[in-house]
């Protein structure tokens, strides 16, 4: 059964936050808010976690493509190539916010990353989930909740995404209401940046 735990961008509790930060050490999955919709992430390092995230999306892992949720730029080297300036410089005008970028993945991915060519980096302007990895000391692997209905794409409403995920992970932080449009996708791997998801992200 999932713990809900009431986290606010205006006071992030630390107590709270190490709860957090402690599930994700031990393997468990969270549902966090952020700049768009609310997400579920896990220890990307954790094999297990990653595909118990991978059943909940009704994948398999090696063909999933969760983004990596960072909390500034400076783990891009972990993950990718070397850009160049002027994408560096796109990068971090563009960073926080509503953007998953798509970069080349190079050879140090986590083991659930192996075999990708690309990867997809996301730094949220949400406190709450940038405290979460830098109290972690790393990234965590993300992908949006998505809701059957067909009218309504993305849950905005915790408690009913808590009820919906209950037995599914292990904590559903309550941040109030998310947003329902997800974040835009750029592609960066081809030297203009190309959009392929029009979201919340407008330049």
């Amino acid at each position: 059964m999932a713990k809900i735990l009431k986290i606010y961008p205006d006071n992030p509790q630390e107590n709270l936050l190490d709860q957090v930060v402690r599930t994700l050490k031990n393997g468990g999955l969270i549902i966090y808010p952020s700049d768009t919709v609310y997400a579920l992430g896990c220890n990307i390092f954790d094999i297990r976690a990653m595909e118990k995230l991978a059943q909940i999306k009704k994948i398999k892992l090696e063909k999933a493509h969760f983004s990596i949720i960072c909390n500034d730029l400076s783990h891009l080297s972990e993950f990718s190539r070397p850009i160049d300036t002027s994408t560096f410089r796109y990068l971090k005008n563009n960073v926080p916010g509503p953007f998953t970028f798509i970069l080349e993945a190079n050879k140090n991915l986590p083991l659930a990353y192996k075999g990708n060519k690309t990867v997809g980096i996301r730094v949220p302007d949400h406190i709450i989930p940038q405290l979460i990895v830098q109290k972690l000391g790393h990234p965590i692997a993300s992908t949006s909740i998505k809701d059957d209905d067909e009218v309504i794409e993305y849950s905005t409403d915790p408690e009913l995404i808590a009820e919906k995920y209950d037995h599914l992970v292990d904590i559903v932080i309550d941040s109030g209401y998310g947003d329902n449009v997800a974040s835009t996708i750029v592609d960066l791997t081809t030297g203009e940046p190309e959009i392929l998801r029009q979201g919340k992200g407008v330049f």
